[in-house]
């Protein structure tokens, strides 16, 4: 009987074994740290309701699809969070995106299918009974098979009791083990950090009661998170961060004559690295109050000793130092306010809204400078031709996940009641000038070295204030010297700076800047000027264009230059601050945007003739087009669209503002019927929008005016360097060119251009000879004519040292005496260009004048050597 009960329950023993095989499909591998494929209608409903409130970007995600065609993806995150793991399973999946169905240390039980739960439960019963202890997916290889087999991962770098269970119970490391199966495959492992931000404002210094009770803003606990999710729906979102290829990673020096156990630490701390910085570069540092940040800098040792000599060798009272020092800080320091920020935002958005049409951007490169933004703080480097520029630029990396960056401003805007508003909005003040200002000067530079050591993004104008021309004034190279040299004391691992295009149709300054440039005073920012502003609001400024160049690495600059930055002497830092400065400027010219109302004023400036119809007007634009195209210019979209209807379009508002009149037209013909002709009076509001494109033309300028100067129909490049050689140095002061570009390689450049539009012809059998086309002569005076005003504008300067002996004229009333010779000379039909009444160029004229050895009358052989050039370009134009 006994064995025949012994019997029985054996075969019974083997008949539930069977079942259960069954079920189980033969396999033990069912795991709660896994998520089936199919979760269920109802749960899938709940959590896609609950996710849909955090925004993903497709912009970011979109390299997701291609590196799970690369390799293996794995997720991970600082802190362990069940919200996260269902988030990026529910969202991705919804989004066709790799999800992960794997969590390294994690249990899911809640949201799991019944019938999987039954499979894990009977998985672990029966594998207990047969081996007396539980499955182990890291020991039983069921990660890394479902790795290998192509699932995707997420794991947690950081967790209450993480380290406890790797150091003391020696539990399986996430990172060892995936480090482990890096080296048994080829294919890469991907690594990629997924920050989830519940609020972009920074982290302040001194944590409130809340946070110590519901969790940080980076960390929330369940209760907080579920509130900033219902309250906040649509400004949660998730980041992609720089992907680890973790099989580059070991194969790095440093990591591969290692153990295990050091890479995995060092995978670690790069991973945690990493999160941290693109969370900095979401929120910005940890805010200090003003007391604080004003202690870390009045404190710092080498502030401290330059005080005590200052004190010494002035013979001033330590304690006076130590007050201006306090008093300097004051009047330079930001004082970044949140609430502020948020208002601003409501406001310069109603701004956009009633003023201008809408905001272009090229958010490509945008991202590219969120993604270098991880590798250290940003130097934002626009152009400046206006007072939006900075409020536009703020507020675009606002509404792009990015912090307001602290932004150098004039001290003529500290006025009250905008001063400290500004401050709030992160701007610092700087004075013009720091001459004599030793103490100040000091206190600024530490003041810099600061920011960029706590990891604040800085925005400053190299041009050191705004365009009146319209077209990038040369580099001011002051505080480009004064941020590496923070650099060069290690305030950071490395800078990057981001040179940025920002463009308008029309701007709001240009009667002002119009004024200046024609003699009158610039008035001082003042609460009046802001009151009469208010008419602004009243009309509309078409669009603006915001275009980012690559970001350049100071890391990568020097490594070019093959010293250290440490051990440079004066001279080769001047010349490094120099080329930088160039190369920034060039940059941001080469993103300039070209748009109708630049076309239109280039093509009706540089029109021959008094009157033009609208066939000659179009003539020259498409011959400008073809030329833009060619260099690859950044054109508006209406100019892409349709340039011309762009070009109909503009040269109605040209004619509704009087810019341009029209002379003959019949009533019932269409607008662009008749001739046309450009109002005398407003001959330097078309002048200024023509710079505004001025830099993709210069060149070809330059090239064209050496051709024509030649006076043959045949000629050979060799010719033309002599010549462009001169031209370029002759307008020195007016146009940035490339330092790292020859006027041989130009010459070349724009000749395949010219052979390119028909105006050359290579010759048949002379090599590097060209034959000049019958309509390319008529061409060739398109492009040089962009040159005639400057000629003009320093043959009036040029006619200053003829009539006045060296220090017969005291600085400060030069320009006024220039002023009445341009006048005169203007009035006499000596000089054809209203235009070339610029003060700003008689300046730049008289830089170059004095600086090549023209001080006055008795200079008489390099007056005259300067006034034959002048004259024999002159005939040309």
């Amino acid at each position: 009987m006994t064995a025949w009960i012994k019997l029985k329950l054996a075969h019974l023993r083997i008949k539930l074994k069977a079942r259960i095989n069954s079920v189980l499909q033969n396999t033990h591998d069912h795991y709660l740290c896994r998520l089936p494929e199919d979760i269920g209608f109802l749960s899938s409903f709940m959590l896609k309701t609950f996710f849909s409130g955090v925004t993903v970007s497709k912009e970011q995600t979109r390299k997701l699809k291609v590196l799970q065609k690369e390799g293996i993806i794995v997720y991970t995150y600082k802190h362990k969070s069940y919200f996260n793991y269902l988030f990026f399973y529910t969202r991705y999946k919804q989004e066709g995106l790799p999800y992960p169905q794997l969590g390294f240390d994690y249990n899911i039980l809640i949201w799991q299918p019944l019938s999987h739960l039954f499979k894990v439960f009977l998985a672990h019963l029966d594998y207990f009974f047969s081996n007396l202890s539980f499955p182990d997916p890291y020991r039983n290889g069921y990660i890394r098979k479902e790795l290998i087999g192509g699932r995707t991962a997420l794991l947690s770098l950081v967790e209450k009791k993480g380290f406890h269970r790797r150091f003391v119970k020696a539990k399986p490391d996430p990172l060892r083990y995936l480090i482990e199966v890096q080296q048994a495959i080829d294919r890469p492992i991907f690594i990629v950090p997924q920050p989830i931000f519940f609020d972009k404002n920074p982290q302040k210094s001194t944590p409130s009661i809340i946070d110590a009770l519901f969790g940080t803003k980076e960390n929330p606990g369940k209760l907080r998170r579920l509130i900033i999710l219902l309250k906040n729906s649509g400004k949660v979102f998730v980041e992609v961060s720089e992907p680890f290829n973790l099989k580059t990673f070991l194969k790095q020096p440093e990591n591969q004559a290692r153990d295990i156990e050091y890479q995995a630490l060092a995978l670690r701390r790069d991973l945690l690295r990493q999160i941290n910085r693109h969370r900095q570069t979401i929120t910005g540092p940890v805010l200090k109050t003003r007391e604080e940040l004003k202690q870390n800098i009045l404190t710092k040792e080498r502030l401290q000793k330059f005080m005590a000599q200052h004190s010494k060798t002035r013979d001033i009272p330590l304690q006076q130092v130590h007050k201006k020092a306090d008093a300097f800080i004051d009047e330079i320091a930001a004082n970044y306010n949140v609430v502020l920020i948020k208002i601003y935002s409501v406001v310069i958005t109603w701004f956009l809204k009633t003023m201008f049409t809408g905001v272009t951007v090229n958010k490509e490169e945008l991202n590219k400078v969120k993604s270098m933004s991880q590798k250290g703080p940003l130097i934002l480097v626009p152009c400046h031709k206006s007072h939006i520029d900075y409020l536009i630029l703020s507020y675009l990396l606002y509404h792009n996940n990015m912090p307001c960056p602290l932004v150098a401003a004039g001290k003529n805007l500290s006025f009250w009641p905008l001063g400290p508003l500004f401050r709030g909005a992160g701007a610092f003040f700087i004075r013009r000038t720091f001459r004599g200002a030793v103490l100040y000067s000091k206190v600024f530079t530490e003041y810099i070295h600061t920011l960029l050591k706590e990891g604040f993004n800085i925005e400053f104008f190299i041009e050191g204030g705004r365009s009146r021309t319209g077209k990038l004034i040369l580099p001011k190279l002051g505080l480009l010297s004064i941020l590496l040299d923070a650099y060069k004391n290690k305030a950071c691992e490395n800078m990057i700076f981001v040179p940025i295009f920002i463009g308008y149709d029309r701007v709001l300054e240009e009667s002002s800047y119009l004024n200046e440039i024609e003699g009158e005073q610039k008035q001082p920012e003042s609460l009046l000027q802001i009151i009469k502003a208010r008419k602004f609001l009243k009309k509309r400024y078409g669009r603006i264009y915001v275009q980012f160049h690559d970001p350049i690495s100071i890391k990568s600059v020097l490594q070019q230059y093959g010293t250290p930055i440490e051990k440079m002497p004066p001279k080769e830092l001047n010349v490094l601050c120099r080329n930088l400065g160039y190369r920034i400027t060039n940059a941001i010219n080469r993103v300039s945007v070209v748009t109708p109302h630049a076309l239109v004023a280039a093509a009706v400036m540089n029109c021959s003739k008094q009157s033009f119809t609208y066939a000659h007007l179009m003539s020259h634009v498409d011959t400008y087009m073809n030329h833009l195209y060619a260099c690859e210019a950044t054109l508006a979209d209406t100019l892409l669209f349709d340039h011309v209807h762009a070009v109909e379009n503009t040269l109605d508002t040209y004619v509704q503002r009087k810019f341009i009149e029209r002379i003959t037209r019949d009533k019932e013909s269409p607008p662009t019927d008749g001739l046309f002709k450009v109002n005398e009076n407003k001959r330097s509001n078309l002048e200024y929008y023509k710079n505004n494109c001025i830099t993709f033309f210069v060149p070809a300028a330059i090239t064209a005016l050496s051709i024509l100067v030649k006076d043959a129909f045949q000629f050979s490049a060799s010719d033309l360097h002599a010549d462009y050689k001169f031209l370029q140095y002759f307008f020195k002061y007016e146009f940035a060119y490339d330092v790292d570009r020859t006027p041989e390689d130009y010459v070349r450049k724009n000749l395949k251009y010219f052979i390119d539009d028909a105006i050359l012809m290579p010759h048949p059998v002379l090599p590097d000879t060209y034959n000049l086309t019958s309509s390319g002569f008529r061409k060739l005076k398109f492009f040089a004519s962009f040159l005639k005003t400057y000629f003009e504008s320093y043959w009036i300067a040029l006619d200053f040292f003829k009539q006045h002996s060296q220090n017969s004229i005291k600085p400060k009333d030069r320009l006024k005496k220039i002023d009445a010779i341009g006048q005169r000379m203007y009035k006499q039909k000596e000089i054809e260009r209203k235009e070339a009444l610029s003060r700003i160029n008689y300046c730049n004229g008289v830089d170059f004048f004095t600086t090549n050895g023209v001080k006055g009358s008795d200079d008489y052989e390099k007056i005259e050597y300067y006034a034959d050039a002048i004259q024999r370009y002159n005939n040309y134009l």
